[in-house]
């Protein structure tokens, strides 16, 4: 999901580890956020709250986001369905 985000800036190359963040490294605005949380439900439904996760978020944590921490929301976020 997310490379085909890059993809519309010409960054689908851009190396992507747990430590990337979505502002400083890729240069991703709020917007994009959207775009990406519209992905998330299309994909998992409400299995994964994207909306809720950022609305929890201080807008420092928000603007340090990174892959890793949005992997381990969406991982937590499938394994709590799975128990209910």
């Amino acid at each position: 999901m997310l490379r085909i985000l890059l993809e519309e800036y010409a960054l689908d190359d851009a190396e992507i580890t747990r430590e990337t963040t979505f502002h400083d490294d890729l240069e991703l605005e709020s917007v994009d956020l959207v775009t990406l949380s519209g992905s998330l439900r299309e994909h998992y439904g409400d299995r994964v709250n994207f909306a809720a996760f950022i609305a929890d978020l201080e807008l420092d944590e928000i603007i340090a986001l990174t892959v890793g921490r949005l992997v381990d929301y969406v991982v937590a976020s499938l394994r709590a369905t799975e128990r209910s």
